[in-house]
């Protein structure tokens, strides 16, 4: 029994100008002028933001409020 190697694929990593084109269509919608996608990019953008914003906001909000209640627990004791 004789093992043949395989043969090595053509131009491995190497990119046509079909892939390319793929490529540059796809920036092009994503970061491209006025388009729809660039603008739903934005308010996602935006929405993350004020995300992290409330969450650094209200984990100091309960953190204050947790404070308070241990306080208001060591008061009654």
């Amino acid at each position: 029994m004789t093992l043949t190697p395989l043969p090595a694929p053509a131009l491995i990593g190497s990119f046509s100008i079909w892939h390319w084109l793929i490529v540059l269509v796809v920036v092009v919608l994503l970061f491209g002028g006025k388009g729809k996608v660039s603008s739903i990019m934005k308010d996602v953008g935006i929405g993350v933001n004020q995300f992290r914003k409330g969450l650094k906001e209200g984990g100091d909000e309960e953190a204050k409020a947790q404070i308070k209640d241990d306080s208001a627990d060591a008061d009654k004791s």
